[in-house]
């Protein structure tokens, strides 16, 4: 609740109420959707795909696969009380 919203870079950007930065953002590719956690690696467990920048993690979520719900609800909730990435 309170989440604040943006787009950059044509992609929903998301950030914690009255804290600074980014938490969280969504990129659509034609196979898949790539969920961003801008301080993945803080997180439990550990989303499974690494970036070239140390601290960001990412999720695919691809059409017709399942995912599990609860563990990306989970990862959102932890990296919505993260410090925010500041763009």
């Amino acid at each position: 609740p309170g989440v604040r919203k943006a787009v950059k870079w044509n992609s929903p950007f998301y950030g914690a109420p009255g804290a600074e930065g980014w938490f969280l953002s969504f990129h659509c590719f034609e196979r898949y959707l790539k969920v961003t956690f801008f301080r993945g690696q803080s997180l439990t467990p550990v989303p499974p795909e690494a970036s070239k920048v140390a601290d960001v993690r990412y999720v695919h979520l691809r059409e017709g696969e399942a995912f599990d719900e609860a563990l990306l609800g989970d990862w959102i909730a932890q990296a919505s009380q993260l410090p925010g990435e500041r763009m």
